[in-house]
């Protein structure tokens, strides 16, 4: 226990000592009391025991180094995609790809966790296991309503989950049809499953990446839609039950990022901000092939006719230029048809060496997704959920100052890695650096004249850990960025940051590993004339594991 202290102490979590110098005082008061009862009952049997109305000891519950407060993990082991994202009977749930025996990447397994309000979670025991036909990868879940596989009925309808069998012994052999697609359904809110007797319910012919179902409800064609990436491509098929499918269309051997492999595919449709326009989004995760390297999600702009999807979009569009936004999907059925969605906080680059210990990956908090039109063209926007405003505590300061030319303002920072930090300004051309008292550093540029924003971890904390995980500046192009003021947005967390920019419009999310919290903030003006800081504030975030 002492070497634990001092370890924390010398690594600069000074803030831990007291505490668990608390924690070793009660454990020797309580010794010594235990010792006192066992005395007085080896010489009186009949002694009475006052109930202690002591308050509880201190937990160490989700206290480890690096664990994220307000950010989705699960309590120990490995964690990657979000899977089955649903909404039923009140609750959100959560299945995640999970591996129950290590910290490293394994035999794939869906772990679960539900919400009533995407914030607070409460873990379930583990869905879905692996059995003869695989592992169980990625997919999706959908409430079947009209009852139409046959596994539930009207009045109690099933749980559906649809997901990638992987067979690990077909791929080890060289076969190509190692990944086939199976179903599994829950009659009690996904506190258990059953495997459908007929998997796998899509077979293979030969394609070596052909996974990872997002299944949904075609209120168009009145059946069941699953898109499957096969490699570098989507698929579509169609199905009345859930049980037998047809392939109906393809999309993608000629559009977007092409550097690594698709995964992780979802459509839906989304209205323009202020009208009554509607266009259809389609996410596609790639990896490698990031614009700052690894993996990344992409999306599509275009138009469903209930089979097929088209898109006059050239470009490839991102809906995160930081690092670690991965696999990221959004939630069927949810409350006043809001599209929300989670993504994996990490990279394939360096996911299996990123240094905690208990537990390995954290989720992104949830985001709102919504269509904007800038300059005649539709972006996809994603923005934190207002439920997030349920988390905000204690508000720091709430002021504005002016900065003139090359003039730099330090502002103490009082909670530091477990905060949100909000300030508007107009037209910036400006530096960010969060810092600490052991000389870690982090450095976010607005540069407006370049129309860029730069993002360097390369002192933020611990990072020779993974070659990769610095891996240079990390660029985002901001040429549609209004001329008004906009609002600038941070979420710190032990070990991520998130930075949102005019309302979601330019997003970068990345993890970080401080040798200690962030203790300042430096504001640094890198534009000719002054530059008005306004309603810059800073606001302590709840533990949600309380």
């Amino acid at each position: 226990m002492a070497t634990k202290v001092l370890f924390l102490v010398s690594k600069g979590y000074s803030f831990k000592f007291e505490f668990m110098v608390k924690v070793l005082q009660k454990v020797f008061f309580k010794s010594v009391l235990v010792m006192f009862i066992m005395f007085g009952f080896s010489c009186k049997q009949d002694v009475k025991i006052q109930e202690n109305t002591t308050e509880p000891e201190p937990s160490d519950y989700y206290t480890e180094l690096y664990r994220p407060q307000f950010h989705f993990t699960p309590e120990e082991k490995w964690m990657n995609d979000p899977n089955g994202l649903v909404y039923t009977n009140g609750k959100y749930h959560l299945f995640y790809q999970y591996y129950p025996d290590s910290t490293v990447w394994g035999p794939m397994h869906w772990g679960h966790a539900v919400s009533e309000d995407l914030i607070k979670w409460k873990h379930k025991p583990i869905a879905l296991y692996p059995d003869e036909n695989g592992l169980i990868f990625s997919g999706s879940a959908v409430i079947d309503k009209e009852n139409t596989s046959g596994f539930g009925t009207i009045e109690k309808p099933a749980m559906v989950a649809i997901f990638t069998y992987h067979n690990m012994e077909g791929e080890r052999s060289g076969k190509k049809d190692f990944q086939t697609q199976g179903i599994a359904y829950s009659l009690d809110d996904g506190d258990s499953w059953t495997k459908y007797e007929g998997n796998p319910v899509i077979g293979n012919d030969g394609i070596k990446d052909f996974r990872d179902p997002k299944v949904f409800w075609n209120d168009k064609e009145q059946n069941w839609t699953m898109l499957l990436v096969a490699g570098d491509h989507l698929q579509i098929w169609d199905s009345m039950n859930l049980k037998e499918w047809e392939k109906v269309s393809e999309f993608g051997k000629d559009r977007g990022a092409h550097g690594g492999v698709w995964e992780c595919p979802d459509l839906f449709p989304l209205k323009i901000e202020g009208t009554d326009k509607e266009k259809w989004v389609l996410l596609i995760s790639i990896n490698p092939g990031a614009p700052n390297g690894g993996s990344g999600t992409q999306y599509f702009i275009g138009d469903f006719d209930g089979t097929t999807f088209t898109t006059d979009q050239t470009e490839s569009r991102w809906i995160d230029l930081g690092r670690d936004n991965y696999a990221g999907v959004t939630y069927n059925d949810t409350p006043n048809n809001e599209r929300i969605f989670i993504g994996w906080m990490s990279n394939w680059d360096y996911a299996r060496d990123t240094p905690t210990e208990k537990w390995r990956s954290a989720m992104t908090v949830p985001r709102k997704l919504t269509l904007r039109e800038i300059e005649d063209e539709i972006f996809l926007v994603n923005y934190p959920l207002d439920n997030m405003k349920g988390v905000e505590d204690k508000v720091n300061s709430v002021t504005q100052f002016q900065l003139m030319d090359n003039q730099k303002k330090v502002i103490p920072l009082k909670y530091g890695n477990q905060s949100e930090i909000r300030l508007t300004v107009k037209n910036p051309d400006m530096k960010m650096y969060l810092s600490n008292e052991v000389g870690d550093s982090l450095e976010i540029g607005i540069d407006r004249k370049n129309k860029m924003v730069v993002f360097n971890r390369e002192k933020s904390g611990k990072t020779d850990f993974s070659e990769k995980f610095v891996g240079g500046l990390q660029k985002m192009d901001m040429s549609n960025l209004p001329e008004e003021a906009i609002e600038v947005r941070i979420f710190l967390d032990h070990s991520s940051i998130e930075l949102f920019i005019n309302g979601g419009q330019y997003v970068m999310t990345n993890q970080i590993f401080p040798n200690q919290f962030y203790t300042a903030l430096t504001l640094e003006n890198n534009s000719i004339g002054e530059l008005k800081i306004n309603d810059f504030s800073e606001r302590k975030m709840q533990r949600i594991w309380d």
